[in-house]
């Protein structure tokens, strides 16, 4: 269910069309998505956040903001299989982040995990192959800076509630977002209205079945049914949008998603180690 939701993302910012800018696009779905967070506004209040964690939220919503202008760039002018794929290079990001800026170890099998990630990003592209188009290099550095939002995410989630996080991160990007759209406006017509209220509306569905999808099972088997989202991307490329099937993008996302799901089964079994003797000491 989160896979079709957010296939049903992109194709519908995808049918919509490039007329609207991409900043005011992402700043009229994210405004309309705030509706979602009325029933947390008690939880809001009464979390008791310090100045610190007030300029993480800022910093985390700045790169998140970033991340989905590009995203909407992307989104109108390269196949709806590549960004898909490409949208898989962030958790690779993530890997190097946490080693440069929160000190994590990066152990010989993360690295060729990384460098694996690193080539199927290259077997899509292939440079010097074929034209690197701007919407190629908005999804790449989309990836880099939706890194930089789970990253503070990752941070934040040891100080905050997960609820509030989530929350936090509609309001602070739709406050990102405006300068935006306020520089680039043009009056949206209904039908793009449309189109955005039921981005807003599978975007929540999405996270909130990932979420119980995180909960009922670990990540180590959820992580590797991600890759369904590519075969149907794939498949709705063709059928609904008439693009072509490039295997280059299929064999390169199965590279990336293949190194992803080690880095995560890996995580998940160092932290496995670790857990009973932390149980052990409370004893």
């Amino acid at each position: 269910m989160t896979g079709v939701c957010f296939i049903m993302v992109t194709a519908l910012v995808k049918t919509m069309g490039p007329r609207l800018p991409p900043g005011e696009a992402a700043f009229i779905r994210y405004a309309m998505g705030l509706v979602f967070l009325l029933p947390s506004i008690g939880a809001l209040r009464a979390a008791n956040l310090t100045r610190r964690h007030w300029a993480l939220f800022s910093l985390r919503g700045f790169c998140h903001a970033g991340g989905v202008i590009l995203w909407f760039f992307a989104m109108v002018r390269i196949p709806i299989a590549e960004v898909t794929a490409m949208n898989y290079l962030a958790p690779i990001y993530v890997t190097i982040g946490a080693a440069i800026f929160l000190g994590e170890r990066l152990a010989a099998p993360r690295i060729i995990a990384v460098l694996l990630g690193l080539a199927g990003a290259a077997i899509i592209l292939r440079p010097g192959f074929r034209e690197v188009s701007d919407g190629h290099l908005a999804m790449l550095v989309a990836a880099v800076v939706f890194a930089g939002s789970y990253l503070t995410a990752k941070v934040l989630a040891d100080e905050v509630k997960p609820g509030i996080v989530v929350a936090m991160l509609s309001v602070f990007v739709t406050l990102g977002l405006a300068p935006f759209a306020i520089a680039d406006w043009i009056t949206p017509t209904p039908r793009e209205l449309m189109f955005l209220a039921a981005v807003a509306v599978f975007a929540t569905s999405g996270h909130y079945t990932m979420t119980l999808a995180f909960a009922a099972a670990p990540v180590t088997v959820t992580q590797p049914v991600t890759f369904l989202q590519l075969i149907w991307a794939t498949a709705l490329g063709a059928l609904w949008f008439a693009e072509p099937i490039d295997i280059w993008v299929i064999l390169g996302g199965i590279v990336i998603l293949g190194s992803v799901t080690f880095i995560t089964w890996r995580e998940a079994m160092l932290k496995r180690h670790v857990t009973p003797d932390a149980v052990a000491t409370k004893g």
